[in-house]
Order: C-alpha cells, then sequence, then structure tokens
C-alpha cells in the first residue's frame, strides 16, 4: 500500500476518532507536553529572545524528532503506519471539543444564563468575561470557534499532509507553546517571541485553506471571499484575520470590535461590517460550519498527499 494510501486511512481514522472520543479527560498528550515545556521553560527562562528560541527549539523539535523516530519504527508495517498516524491525528486535533465548549456556552445563553455562559468562556478563549453580555459572549465563541478551527483542526491535517506523523506533532507543539509563552506579558514579551513567529509561519497554510474552505461551506460564499479580502489585513494576527473574515462573510455577521484580555483593553477592527450583530443562534450554525471545514480539509490534504507521493514514487 502506497504511504498515501496509508496516510489517507490513519488520518481519516483520526478524525473520525476525534469526533466520536472527543479528547480524552486524563492523560492528554498535548497536556503533557505542556508540562515538559513548562520544566524546560523553568530551566531556560530569561528576558531574551536567544533564550526563548532556544526554547521553542529544544520543544518543538524535539516533539518532531520523537514523531520521526515513532514513524521510523513502524515504517515496516502498513497496518501500525496507518495506525500511529491515526492516534497522532485523533491527539492532535481538536474539533469536537471545540464544538462541546462553544455548544455549552449556547446553551447557557439560550437558557438566559449569562453568569454560567460567563463561566465557562475561559475554557473557550481568553476574553475577560465579566466584561461582556449575552451578545458579546455569543461573539466571542464565534471568533474563537472561526479561529480554533484553523489552529486545532485544519493546520494539523495540513502539516500532517506535509510531514506526516513529525508534521501533526510538530505543528501542535508550536500552536501549544504560542499559547504558553507567545503572548505581549511582561515575562514573555522577549522570551516568547521566537514560539509566536514560528506559529505565525506555521499557521500561515493552514489558516488560508481554512479561509477558501469558508467560503465554500458557508451560505454566502461571495460574502465570505468579500470579507476576506477587505478585513482580514485589517486584523491584527495574519493568520486569524483571514479566518475569522471568512467566517463573518459565510456566516453574515459582523466580527471584531472592542476586546478585553487580562484587564487590557483593544479595538480590533470590525470584519464583515455590513453584517449584523453576533447572536446566541450563530454559536450552533458556527460549529456546523466548522465541522464542514473540517470534513473538507481532511478531503483536500489526503488528495493532496496522495498525488504528490504518488509522483515521487
Amino acid at each position: 500500500m502506497g504511504a498515501g494510501r496509508v496516510h489517507a486511512y490513519g488520518a481519516a481514522v483520526g478524525l473520525i476518532g476525534d469526533l466520536l472520543l472527543g479528547d480524552p479527560r486524563r492523560g492528554h498528550p498535548v497536556a503533557a507536553f505542556g508540562r515538559a515545556a513548562g520544566v524546560v521553560e523553568r530551566v531556560l527562562w530569561r528576558d531574551h529572545r536567544g533564550w526563548g528560541a532556544l526554547h521553542t527549539v529544544v520543544c518543538a523539535g524535539g516533539a518532531a524528532a520523537l514523531g520521526a523516530v515513532a514513524t521510523r519504527a513502524v515504517r515496516t508495517s502498513t497496518v501500525a503506519s496507518a495506525g500511529l498516524t491515526g492516534v497522532a491525528t485523533w491527539a492532535v486535533v481538536g474539533g469536537t471539543s471545540l464544538a462541546r465548549e462553544a455548544r455549552a456556552i449556547g446553551r447557557a445563553l439560550e437558557a438566559g444564563d449569562v453568569e454560567a455562559a460567563r463561566a465557562r468562556l475561559p475554557h473557550l478563549c481568553g476574553r475577560d468575561p465579566q466584561a461582556l453580555d449575552a451578545d458579546g459572549i455569543a461573539r466571542a465563541v464565534v471568533e474563537s470557534v472561526a479561529e480554533n478551527t484553523s489552529d486545532a483542526v485544519v493546520g494539523a491535517l495540513v502539516w500532517g499532509a506535509i510531514g506526516g506523523v513529525p508534521g501533526l506533532v510538530g505543528f501542535r507543539a508550536v500552536n501549544t507553546l504560542d499559547a504558553m509563552v507567545g503572548h505581549k506579558s511582561a515575562r514573555y514579551r522577549r522570551y516568547g517571541w521566537a514560539s509566536a513567529r514560528l506559529d505565525d509561519v506555521v499557521g500561515w497554510p493552514g489558516a488560508r485553506l481554512t479561509a477558501v474552505l469558508a467560503a465554500v461551506a458557508g451560505r454566502d460564499p461571495r460574502g465570505a471571499v468579500t470579507a476576506w479580502r477587505a478585513d482580514a489585513a485589517k486584523h491584527p494576527s495574519p493568520n486569524a484575520g483571514p479566518v475569522e473574515a471568512s467566517f463573518a462573510g459565510a456566516l453574515g455577521v459582523r466580527l471584531g470590535g472592542t476586546l478585553s484580555y487580562g484587564g487590557r483593553v483593544e479595538h480590533r477592527p470590525v470584519l464583515n461590517g455590513t453584517g449584523r450583530g453576533v447572536g446566541t443562534r450563530d454559536i450552533e450554525r458556527a460549529v456546523r460550519l466548522s465541522r464542514r471545514v473540517g470534513w473538507l480539509a481532511l478531503g483536500v490534504c489526503v488528495a493532496a498527499r496522495h498525488i504528490v507521493k504518488g509522483r515521487t514514487s
């Protein structure tokens, strides 16, 4: 069996595993990586970009190297190779957990329990929930669903297609490091610089594919493309901008505006300014769009890897 077909079977099994099982409640590999990265940080931390870059190389490079070792160990067995790809895909994608958290907040809002929705929001994003009303919480959820569709699903599938198991685990390692040290706090402004920049680089292809597929899978493809072209570059993140703008256009809603993170207020540009304000019902619409984008991404990535491997074999 060819390498492209082995990857296809493994990636499909992994995505189905995520759909059926979600993330494990205990012993999640990403959580274990986070703990290991925390130990490395305690050893290496200095208020300096160079030490932060070393931290990134050790942690992300180490994860990718372990993936390469595991791949080499099972290379003579088709079943084991497909199984390893399936397990790695299941471990690094997070579409089901994303949908579960978004829907839990949506149910609280539908029941009129804004306090419960505020209490749940930190499970999904880093906004200050106390500063948000029901519509503000709904907008935060839709924006997080859009961004994490790229980070937690499509980006991983893209790098799995590019680099196999090392690509899968390496991408998730970089994405996790960015969440841990890539923010602009006093402690991480310099130390986390390398992780944040590397995350921008590895997130670039997945973000563009997510934006394209949101336009394809949404009810308003023209609106998605128009919002992407007009507003994506206004966003401070080079990867969240295309994704959120395309989702906004596809859903016919307005995203962006004033945000609050850790007591810091940001005034971000509005995406798809001609759309209506986000309401509670748009949470479920965003989750369904995210699901469609994830399955389309699997098809695109599997097909691309199969074609490339077929030409090189």
